[in-house]
């Protein structure tokens, strides 16, 4: 269940009135010693139905197998074990919850290279697929490869599938068109291409491929669904699987640079699968909004299944935040900040989280410079009611899972919707059109 902290709430009262350790609420979330609790912060408390109590010579596979589960089932219900830590004698872990989620669900996560490592392994147990971001190539069509041993030993260490991601990002480490079309416009120049990333995909243990391609140019678009169904064509040979990431569209006539080569119908037959990159309507350079409001992910979501099969739709999810300086200028960047990272700013400054009902976003202010006192004030007086033009004031935009904290340069969207102001922080899950994400 997900608890949302209230105010003169302490870990130590959290865990008593479920029936819980302390140290086991405190590991599952993720929380430091000695870090302070904030009004509004969610916290996933896992209430146990049955427990098992470590003895000597105990494995997690041979508990596992004992309790008639699995050991990724094991390992979801007692998230502390992804770290690695040893099984200490005399511990109790839970065999099942009182609340069991039922069905079955396909979760994918993309990841960078160098991503933190109690953070992917807080994810891990609970994908099924995770996706290495990113491959390129180049002009002449040599591939730049990515430092993905690491990652693809999480993969088989937890059971996920991986998924090779090709994107059209160029040496600036932006998506390029010019990139894009050069390799839709050569026919030769695709087979190369495509024949470095079946070897690779082979050779490493992948499953399928993702392709990432951004503001593709209108007049390519044929050309861009050409070299998919190529690519399908030759991954379906060797038994791999074509996943493509689509912009947020909400009708067929959508225009704009990200949009335009983006045809639902068209894609959607082509592919195996599909993103529908639902986020970014908050960005890096854009005013302070929700990265994901609910209202417009269920547009796109609406306009989606009737071009595609529901079947073969993946839903982004955020879960990363930004962080804006008031009052809004569209030439500063708002700085990119991990939802662990949010809340612990919000303990130090005694902010509290509030939730917006309309994007159905949680989010705080707090106030820095002018006349307040030295460092960050909650509730600066002198501030009051200027959240939209004060000086100093930050208001923060978030979510509830833990991302990597330490994302590269975003690329923002112009074409997007926004509607609110402030300095705030907003939080994304993977997958990210740039990233995805872990």
């Amino acid at each position: 269940m997900i608890y949302v902290v209230r105010s003169g709430d302490s870990l130590t009262s959290i865990a008593k009135r479920y029936g819980v350790s302390l140290e086991r609420l405190r590991s599952d979330n993720g929380l430091l010693p000695e870090q302070p609790l904030v009004p509004g912060q969610a916290l996933v408390v896992f209430i146990p139905k049955e427990t098992y109590q470590v003895r000597s010579g105990d494995t997690i596979y041979g508990i596992a197998r004992q309790a008639g589960i699995s050991a990724r089932e094991l390992i979801q219900r007692n998230p502390s074990l992804a770290q690695g830590a040893p099984l200490t004698v005399g511990e109790h872990l839970t065999l099942r919850l009182k609340e069991e989620p039922e069905g079955s669900l396909m979760v994918n996560g993309y990841a960078y290279p160098h991503i933190e490592q109690r953070v992917l392994r807080q994810a891990m147990p609970y994908l099924t697929d995770l996706s290495l971001f990113s491959y390129g190539f180049r002009e002449d069509g040599a591939l730049v490869p990515l430092a993905d041993s690491r990652l693809l030993a999480e993969a088989s260490l937890f059971g996920a599938g991986a998924v090779l991601v090709l994107t059209s990002i160029d040496e600036s480490g932006t998506f390029s068109s010019q990139r894009a079309s050069h390799l839709f416009q050569d026919q030769r120049l695709q087979e190369v291409v495509l024949d470095q990333l079946l070897q690779v995909m082979l050779e490493k243990g992948y499953l399928g491929l993702d392709v990432d391609f951004e503001y593709v140019e209108e007049r390519d678009k044929e050309a861009f669904f050409h070299f998919l169904g190529r690519a399908r064509e030759r991954l379906h040979q060797d038994g791999f699987f074509l996943h493509v990431d689509l912009a947020p569209k909400t009708h067929a006539q959508q225009s704009g640079p990200l949009y335009a080569a983006h045809d639902y119908s068209v894609i959607g037959a082509i592919a195996d699968s599909v993103l529908l990159m639902t986020y970014e309507w908050g960005y890096a350079y854009g005013p302070p909004m929700a990265v994901a409001p609910l209202p417009q992910v269920e547009e796109v979501l609406q306009y989606g299944v009737t071009e595609i099969a529901p079947g073969k739709i993946q839903l982004g999810i955020p879960n990363y935040g930004y962080d804006w300086t008031l009052p809004y200028e569209p030439s500063r960047r708002a700085a990119t900040i991990g939802n662990q990272e949010a809340v612990r700013l919000a303990g130090q400054v005694g902010a509290e989280i509030q939730f917006d009902t309309v994007s159905q976003a949680p989010y705080f202010r707090i106030y820095t410079g002018g006349n307040c006192p030295s460092g960050l004030v909650r509730g600066c007086p002198q501030h009051q009611g200027q959240a939209e033009s004060g000086p100093g004031i930050r208001p923060a935009w978030g979510g509830v899972l833990e991302p990597d904290a330490s994302l590269p340069p975003e690329l923002g969207d112009p074409q997007r919707p926004v509607s609110h102001s402030g300095r705030a922080v907003t939080f994304f899950s993977p997958p990210l059109d740039f990233c995805p994400p872990l």
